[in-house]
């Protein structure tokens, strides 16, 4: 029989916490909720007194951080003061017990400084903004810092990087409930994203319909759109999960439509894409996200566009300036 209970979704606040580092998340799960979730947000402070964020704009909490009644998601939002400032004692206090009861616990952005000062990410992989992750390295030996990462997991322990990853960090987090399908409802009626590719240094890669409902070819799915740079040759994925290279064409054709030569193709493109829109150069581009040369990126641009790397990035940067203009 079902589980029909609520989902309690706790987000810890303080004064000068990142506005978007609590609406995103919250937005995301009262999103959830339209297509069939139960989560039940709550935001708490740890002396229970109202908070007011780093705009200035005042938060009216339901009560004060306590390990009870133990929550299903205890997430910790941050603050651009904690990492010029240690993060004082009472705020550390306050999340240890209640995340050490927690069904999972999370952090936004810099509330993983939070997180590693109650000790919670102690011996565990964590990451954060890129602009501060040294520091959080630096200061909290004990937790492995991963720079790029949008967001790690490690057990049920979460964090995420800048403002925004909360975001993906908390469309995870409902895939994680109820499946990739609502997540990618969710993900679609908030216009965003709903995986990125590569590290957080880049853009997102836009959806490429439903995801494949067969495990073996979503790891593989997975595998390259983490990781577009890496040796994904038919040989290379095929080894990986231990099948022959005819049953992951099949897997591919079958489910996807393609091969996975094309696949892996597709998500390069889309990066090179998103990387020529950030401003890196072309060769830039080609090398960042995964081809093998400046003129293999070229010609399936060619393909795809009927332009140059280099003419789109043009084309772009005009409409942007026409734009603003």
């Amino acid at each position: 029989m079902p589980n029909t209970s609520p989902h309690r979704v706790a987000i810890v606040v303080y004064d000068g916490v990142t506005l978007l580092d609590v609406a995103g998340p919250a937005e995301v799960f009262k999103e959830a909720n339209r297509f069939g979730a139960d989560y039940r947000i709550v935001l708490l402070s740890p002396t229970g007194a109202d908070v007011t964020s780093s705009l200035g704009v005042r938060l009216a909490v339901d009560g004060a951080v306590s390990a009870e009644p133990a929550f299903d998601t205890l997430l910790v939002a941050g603050s651009d003061h904690y990492p010029r400032a240690r993060v004082p004692a009472d705020l550390a206090d306050a999340v240890r017990l209640p995340a050490a009861v927690a069904g999972r616990v999370a952090s936004i952005c810099t509330g993983a400084f939070v997180l590693a000062a109650a000790g919670v990410l102690d011996g565990k992989r964590a990451t954060t903004h890129w602009q501060v992750a040294h520091e959080l390295a630096t200061r909290y030996p004990a937790c492995r810092v991963e720079p790029d990462a949008i967001y790690v997991r490690d057990g049920t322990t979460y964090t995420s990087a800048g403002v925004t990853a909360g975001i993906d960090l908390a469309l995870a987090l409902v895939e994680e409930n109820h499946g990739p399908d609502l997540a990618r409802d969710v993900a679609r009626a908030l216009v965003v994203y709903m995986q990125r590719a590569g590290g957080q240094s880049q853009f997102s890669a836009p959806l490429q319909g439903p995801p494949p409902r067969s495990a073996t070819l979503r790891t593989v799915t997975d595998l390259v759109t983490a990781n577009p740079r890496g040796k994904h040759s038919l040989t290379d994925l095929a080894k990986h999960l231990n099948v022959s290279t005819r049953q992951l064409t099949r897997l591919f054709h079958d489910e996807l439509a393609t091969t996975p030569a094309r696949y892996v193709e597709n998500i390069r493109f889309d990066l090179a894409r998103a990387l020529l829109d950030q401003g890196h150069t072309a060769t830039q581009a080609a090398t960042l996200a995964g081809f093998p040369s400046y003129e293999s990126m070229r010609r399936v641009f060619a393909r795809k566009l009927s332009i140059s790397p280099t003419a789109y990035q043009r084309r772009f940067g005009t409409a942007r300036r026409a734009q603003a203009a």
